[in-house]
């Protein structure tokens, strides 16, 4: 037998080396690096750095390591690349459209340069995470902004330095404004003239001045000019709207449905009127339901200017107390609008349903009505609670019967019904926030809601039954693995769960959640788990709604897609239009509005805590855990809608041991117990409006409220 080799030292520390570099490369967040990079990150011993080095080659003469651009990796598999637009997430993290397949998930240290609506370059990875296959940004093909907005921060000798929301916290703006003086919280229009300097600022010089971040006033207009929002209509547009008479030309051969009882039901300040409802019940006990949506394609013809205009568009976004239309107020307000007691050219569906809401037939066609009356969902609900009295209560009583049996029907085939509360902040004149109203889900919301879905659903399959090629709503089937922190939440708060939970386990999981204090968080976290939906030509289902066949229809005042459903309906529709083109943009336009009325409205709830603080700097809120990751406790405070975090080191004097199971921090000396759901009690300490966040503290229960929380105990 031959003698055993003896393992010198240097051989141990050759190993080590070798082991510690390799595993460090492997890992998930490795960026290539230099060899010096490498030894500073790795905190090399100088007198091992010799050795390291001559490791190094070792490993890349086995075809461990390679060397590209002077920076070390592993060999990798070949990578496939495509490339599409990004959005990027106020975290960070962002989400490249594919051409074919999912999007593609970029975490937050692989985004890049990239900004917001970018097109890039990206290298998809084999690694497929909860959030779907992951991606990195190699290359900026189109910047989708020449001009960012920002706000002021300070001046720095001939510079100022200001923050971008557009861009982010990590990286800050460093701009020039040629003799204009600047101050301290100016809101700003700058043009970007180099994206990364040697500061790791993006350059830019000033364009103009919005105004000052304490003018409420001008939060809308900063944010149209931040997000890029086209506010204003060509001359053509406008004069292509303003050619049609104030009267509607009724055509022959539509369906006069002028005697028919229909009637509007929308938001106390709504204007555009896009759909209105009529409802009968024959002798049979048969429901005969119209739904009767504006003829926006009548009025917008395909490459008008006014299409043009609303393509640019693709949707309407709504800001508090303001609207930017997408078709001019001539028409959006006006002769779309389905005003009571004037005539509106409309398209309707006609459904008849059965005694249990199981449909017989249905028919489509161009035709004309007679709103008989604008309600609220105020008024229809004191109608139907008999606090009102109206001619059209019993109108109003068959929608509910209906939709009850809508609702079932869509109960059985797996669909969750949420029923959440929206909560709408109330501005003045003047852009000032006034107050936050909770606007409940009643049944005048969901019987509006179910005849909406089911106009949708029988154009969808209307068209495709017709061998239509047509423009889906599509909603994507989660993955098992995105729902687990949703699974971890609902056990946490003591709902009862099967391993794998069936969409009946959900809904049942719902239906007992419905009383209680969690219903809305556990409906968020829900949604959370959930992908997009997004328009696409292809049809792949509505996982939310379990639905085959469904598309949008009902708004096409305010929504691009359904003016092209509409057309198709009518055969009108170019032949070479580009449908994949037009989902596409959709999308994208859909999802750039929800950003900007999104930091709108955040800002006026910060606004409105700013008056609260004013008023009482030491007012004591009552606030509610929603989250609680290993490093901080995230928490609502209900009274202004807004959400924000404590970092475990901010919630007491004790060691806090975090649970995952649980989802909860117990400390280890007091045992004090932090849970989602938990009622915990906030001060506010600090508003800052440049960076667009507030700063919290945890403390005691007010005496008042301590005394109840004991005699309840």
């Amino acid at each position: 037998m031959p003698p055993k080799k003896k393992t010198t030292k240097l051989d141990k520390v050759a190993q080590n080396l070798s082991r510690t570099l390799l595993q460090f490369i492997s890992g998930k967040r490795y960026n290539p690096m230099t060899i010096r990079e490498l030894e500073l990150q790795l905190n090399i011993a100088p007198m091992h750095k010799e050795r390291f080095k001559t490791v190094v080659k070792e490993l890349m003469q086995l075809g461990h390591l390679v060397l590209k651009k002077g920076k070390l990796d592993i060999p990798r598999p070949e990578q496939k690349l495509c490339i599409g637009p990004i959005s990027i997430h106020r975290k960070g993290f962002g989400f490249v459209k594919a051409t074919e397949g999912p999007d593609i998930f970029i975490p937050k240290h692989l985004v890049g340069e990239a900004v917001d609506g970018d097109t890039v370059e990206v290298q998809v990875s084999p690694v497929v995470s909860v959030k779907g296959p992951e991606g990195e940004v190699v290359a900026i093909v189109k910047r989708s902004r020449t001009h960012v907005a920002g706000i002021v921060l300070h001046k720095s000798q001939e510079h100022y330095t200001a923050y971008a929301p557009l861009i982010g916290k990590e990286k800050l703006l460093s701009i020039t404004a040629k003799g204009t003086a600047l101050k301290e919280g100016d809101r700003i229009i700058c043009k970007v003239l180099n994206w990364k300097n040697n500061d790791d600022l993006v350059e830019g010089e000033l364009s103009r001045k919005i105004g000052h971040i304490s003018d409420p006033s001008i939060d809308i207009d900063a944010a149209i000019e931040e997000f890029g929002l086209p506010s204003t209509f060509t001359k053509e547009a406008i004069a292509e709207a303003k050619r049609f008479s104030k009267r509607v030309t009724i055509d022959n051969s539509r369906l006069d449905l002028t005697e028919e009882q229909c009637v509007t039901i929308d938001p106390d300040t709504a204007r555009d009127f896009d759909d209105a409802i009529s409802l009968t019940q024959d002798t049979k006990g048969h429901f005969h339901l119209g739904v009767h949506i504006a003829d926006a394609a009548y009025y917008v013809r395909p490459g008008s200017h006014l299409d043009q205009e609303a393509f640019i568009r693709c949707n309407s976004t709504y800001f508090p107390g303001r609207c930017v239309p997408m078709l001019p107020e001539e028409l959006s307000n006006e002769l779309c609008s389905l005003k009571p007691k004037v005539q509106r050219l409309t398209i309707s569906v006609l459904a008849e349903f059965d005694q249990e809401g199981t449909l017989i037939q249905y028919k489509i066609a161009r035709s004309v009505i007679k709103s008989k009356k604008r309600f609220t969902y105020k008024e229809a609900y004191a109608v139907l609670q008999k606090k009102s009295k109206s001619i059209y209560s019993p109108l109003l009583n068959r929608m509910v019967d209906l939709c009850n049996l809508l609702k079932q029907k869509r109960f059985e085939r797996g669909s969750i019904d949420f029923a959440m509360p929206d909560d709408v902040i109330l501005v003045n004149e003047k852009g000032e926030p006034l107050r936050i109203e909770r606007v409940e889900y009643d049944i005048t919301h969901q019987m509006i809601e179910e005849f909406m879905l089911k106009a949708n659903e029988l154009v969808a399959i209307h068209l495709a039954k017709k061998g239509k090629s047509l423009i889906y709503r599509i909603h994507e089937e989660p993955t098992a693995e995105s729902f687990q922190d949703f699974y971890t939440l609902a056990r946490s708060l003591g709902f009862q769960l099967p391993t794998t939970p069936t969409n009946h386990d959900i809904q049942k999981l719902f239906a007992n959640a419905k009383e209680s204090p969690f219903a809305g968080q556990l409906s968020v976290s829900f949604i959370r788990s959930m992908r997009l939906a997004q328009y696409s030509p292809d049809n792949i289902g509505h996982y939310g709604l379990a639905l085959e066949h469904y598309c949008h229809f009902t708004s096409p005042i305010r929504r691009y897609t359904d003016l092209i459903i509409e057309r198709l309906l009518t055969d009108e529709l170019p032949d070479n239009t580009d449908i994949q083109a037009v989902a596409a943009a959709c999308s994208e336009k859909e999802r750039l509005s929800f950003k900007a009325e999104t930091s709108v409205v955040n800002l006026k709830k910060m606004r409105l805590a700013h008056t609260f603080f004013t008023q009482d700097p030491s007012r004591i809120y009552t606030a509610q855990i929603t989250k609680i990751k290993p490093f901080a406790l995230f928490f609502e405070v209900p009274i202004f809608d807004l959400e924000s975090s404590l970092h475990i080191s901010q919630i007491g004097n004790d060691y806090f041991e975090y649970n995952p199971h649980k989802m909860s921090f117990r400390g280890a000396r007091s045992g004090l117990t932090y849970s989602i759901g938990q009622t915990i009690h906030v001060r506010l300490d600090k508003i800052d409006f440049l960076m667009q966040e507030t700063q919290w503290m945890l403390v005691n229960a007010p005496d008042t409220i301590a005394k109840k929380e004991r005699r309840r105990k």
